[in-house]
Formats: C-alpha cells, sequence, structure tokens
C-alpha cells in the first residue's frame, strides 16, 4: 500500500533547442538530466538539485 506521503513529485522536461554552440558545462548539464537528441524527454523526480539543473539549462529545455 502506497501512501501519499510516500509518492514522489515528478517534472516532464523536453529539449528543444540544440546545445551545440553552447558552454561545455550546460552540454554536461543536459547529458546529467538525460537529455541527448534534440526533442528527447525525460520524467525526472521534483528535488531541488533538478530543479537547479533545470534552471541553468532554461533556454535549452522546456518543462511539461
Amino acid at each position: 500500500m502506497v501512501h501519499n506521503s510516500m509518492k514522489k513529485k515528478k517534472v516532464n522536461i523536453k529539449l528543444i533547442k540544440s546545445p551545440i554552440g553552447c558552454k561545455k558545462s550546460h552540454r554536461q548539464t543536459l547529458i546529467g538530466l538525460g537529455l541527448r537528441k534534440l526533442n528527447s524527454t525525460r520524467e525526472l523526480e521534483d528535488t531541488p538539485c533538478v530543479r537547479g539543473m533545470i534552471n541553468k539549462v532554461s533556454y535549452l529545455v522546456e518543462v511539461l
């Protein structure tokens, strides 16, 4: 039996702009988020760490 407090919130992100020409650290952040190809999507746990990574590359990704 799963309790409501034990459910983890999820966030869906999608890579909408190519990382070519971006800073190397931004490309590495995308790889850390699991986004490799254009229009790829990932469902990740909504944690402060993931939110910070999304904020860093916000001009390349879209939160669905």
